[in-house]
């Protein structure tokens, strides 16, 4: 039963555009491009591995003034060459750098999607901006929405100096986006609830109050489980594939920019995938999730 439940929850989480949106070709130099990026945005194509041996396809958007960067997880339904706008509009208005990619099986990323897949894919684009880039833990944001809040509290309940981390129209688990499950099996995916409680770093978290397919009680309850709790922002009327068209969305993710900006802690001479260390906080229009009922 549970193996079966677990593969059920799978089958629902993953929704590859089919076919993608796009595809990538190399320039006479080998390097990587995806048609409509021009040079004039500031974009840079990577292809990277995985743990798994799949090929990810990695996007960085430099802002040329960025402090941070945000590292985006988008949700099940979407791939990168629906997401350009977004991306142009976050890097602008937050002043960052954006670092996108898609999932194994998604958009040109080669493999079939799972949840492993997903940690091993993010996994790949952090080492990837450490060593590419030269991105610090400090310095780095993960970003999470709706499925991809899977892959980012992965992630960030294992760095023990990241800067922090939103959860957008977030779940608390693979089943209980399904079942109003009470307690966490062994067989369930995402399991969210479990991994946050050992994150230390600020946590924002966005959900609509009229989340049609993660219900809002999803979001409250990752805020109320944070160590670190930043002033969360419930879109009154919001939906689950519709935040970023509220003003108040952007507004308030500057507002959790601008207080990470004064936020400052001690940073150990290593800043590894490993357990976590606490620390304090001195301040406080895409396609995404779609579970199939």
């Amino acid at each position: 039963m549970g193996n079966v439940t677990s593969s059920v929850a799978a089958k629902f989480a993953f929704f590859p555009p089919n076919p993608p949106t796009y595809d990538i070709y190399r320039e006479e130099n080998g390097r990587p491009v995806l048609p409509g990026v021009t040079a004039d945005m500031n974009v840079e194509m990577n292809l990277l591995d995985s743990k798994s041996g799949n090929k990810i396809v990695a996007m960085f958007w430099r802002h040329p003034l960025a402090r941070f960067t945000l590292l985006y997880s988008h949700g099940n339904a979407a791939d990168l060459g629906q997401m350009h706008e977004l991306f142009i509009e976050l890097r602008a208005h937050l002043r960052v750098n954006v670092m996108s990619y898609d999932y194994s099986g998604y958009g040109a990323s080669t493999g079939k999607p799972s949840e492993l897949n997903t940690y091993y894919d993010i996994e790949a684009v952090y080492n990837c901006l450490k060593r590419e880039y030269g991105i610090k833990q400090e310095d780095l944001i993960l970003y999470g929405q709706s499925v991809g809040s899977g892959p980012t509290l992965h992630l960030a309940s294992r760095l023990r100096t990241l800067r922090g981390v939103v959860l957008h129209s977030a779940i608390l688990s693979g089943i209980r986006v399904l079942y109003p499950v009470k307690m966490t099996f062994w067989f369930d995916i995402f399991k969210n609830i479990d991994k946050i409680r050992n994150v230390s770093c600020p946590v924002l978290v966005i959900h609509g109050t009229n989340d049609e397919i993660v219900d809002w009680s999803h979001g409250r309850r990752l805020w109320e489980l944070s160590k670190e709790k930043y002033e969360p922002l419930w879109v009154k009327g919001g939906g689950h594939c519709n935040l970023e068209t509220y003003p108040e969305y952007i507004r308030h993710l500057r507002k959790f920019i601008n207080a990470m900006e004064k936020l400052s802690f001690m940073i150990p001479q290593t800043a590894q995938l490993t357990s976590n260390t606490s620390f304090t906080e001195q301040v406080r229009r895409n396609k995404c999730l779609r579970f199939g009922k």
